[in-house]
């Protein structure tokens, strides 16, 4: 049954989630969400996007990243079934560590890109992105007959971002948050609980990923790092679109879907093809690796007014020919000029090769191909 309906047309059900931090977002005026893996996911707060990415370069902002879903492997084979999912070899991640795990299928399409946390020996939590990793580790599980547990835990992320981040936490639990390396997570202490806290998010001007196990306490967290950051100038957020793109960060289902394999995502240091470990899609990976791949993801700048959203992909072209399609794009206010992400055909995705891109309303602009992320 529908019970809200949003102004921009998200029909709420509880087919779509809310999380423990909606009601706090809500409260904060946010104006917008998406969906991501049923649940929401706020869109925006600030008056513009810029306005958000210069607070979000400065200081520090609180986001609810709860659509960040885990997936649960424990068990007796629970290496075995991570492993099988991945060309990553997880045999190198430590207690302690995130490490990122592409995850493939069979013909080497990626499923899904997640974080893999590793709580302990057989004991795992795959952050994900936008894909139902939960059914597929399931039907692998059972299909090899494997002693394992998967499950969805009551695991909620919230994210403390920006260069403020760390001041920020340290002050609330303690200073051995600030000796948590990058990528790496350890433990902190909340209302009586034990929480894990992860140097990690989704920007690249630093910070950190709670993630919150027990949805009762969402709240008090929310309004605990609210109210020790307002000295901080803290404000909501969320992944901006700016930021994101110039940071050179793909969104999957955006840059990236089941039609694309790692490598076409520059995702071939994080691909083990000697033969030394057994994943699904290994044979396929490994006859691309040996042809080489027909296209690469980079970015592309253009000139032109400020561009609108990219929500149909927009051709990339040199002369007559499509060579890619753009599929995010936006303004870059430090770098005065349209930046966007694509697909780009294998003889022309070299440094500075000249393009044209193709936008709604039959506008051309000129753009070149450039490397990720986005340099001055």
């Amino acid at each position: 049954m529908v019970v809200k309906l949003m102004s921009d047309g998200l029909n709420m059900s509880r087919r779509i989630r809310r999380t423990p931090y909606t009601d706090s977002v809500e409260q904060l005026g946010v104006r917008g969400f998406s969906v991501v893996n049923h649940m929401l996911l706020p869109k925006a707060f600030q008056p513009t996007v810029e306005e958000d990415y210069w607070h979000l370069r400065e200081h520090v902002q609180i986001w609810d990243v709860s659509c960040q879903r885990q997936v649960e492997i424990t068990g007796k084979d629970a290496t075995k079934l991570v492993q099988l999912m991945t060309p990553r070899d997880i045999s190198r991640c430590s207690i302690g560590q995130c490490m990122y795990v592409p995850i493939i299928d069979s013909d080497a399409g990626l499923i899904n890109d997640p974080v893999l946390l590793k709580l302990d020996d057989n004991h795992f939590w795959l952050s994900i992105a936008d894909s139902d990793v939960l059914l597929y580790a399931k039907g692998l599980a059972i299909g090899k007959g494997f002693d394992v547990i998967v499950d969805e835990p009551d695991v909620s992320p919230l994210a403390v971002q920006g260069p403020k981040a760390e001041k920020l936490l340290t002050q609330i639990f303690g200073s051995n948050v600030g000796d948590i390396g990058f990528f790496k997570f350890g433990w902190i202490n909340f209302c009586g609980t034990k929480q894990l806290i992860a140097r990690s998010g989704y920007s690249r001007q630093g910070g950190f990923e709670i993630y919150l196990k027990g949805s009762h306490l969402g709240k008090k967290l929310w309004d605990t790092i609210w109210n020790a950051g307002k000295k901080f100038n803290i404000l909501p957020g969320c992944p901006n679109l700016i930021e994101r793109i110039e940071g050179g960060l793909f969104s999957y289902g955006n840059e990236m879907t089941r039609a694309n394999n790692p490598l076409e995502i520059g995702l071939e240091k994080y691909c083990t093809l000697d033969g030394s470990i057994d994943f699904i899609g290994r044979e396929k990976l490994q006859i691309i690796a040996k042809n080489g791949i027909n296209q690469q993801i980079k970015g592309v700048l253009f000139d032109g007014d400020k561009c609108p959203t990219c929500a149909v992909p927009w051709p990339v072209t040199v002369g007559s020919q499509k060579v890619g399609a753009i599929t995010s794009a936006i303004w870059s206010p430090r770098l005065k000029s349209n930046i966007g992400l694509s697909m780009i055909d294998r003889n022309f995705w070299l440094q500075g090769q000249p393009v044209s891109v193709h936008m709604p309303n039959e506008i051309v602009c000129n753009g070149k191909v450039v490397d990720t992320p986005f340099k001055d």
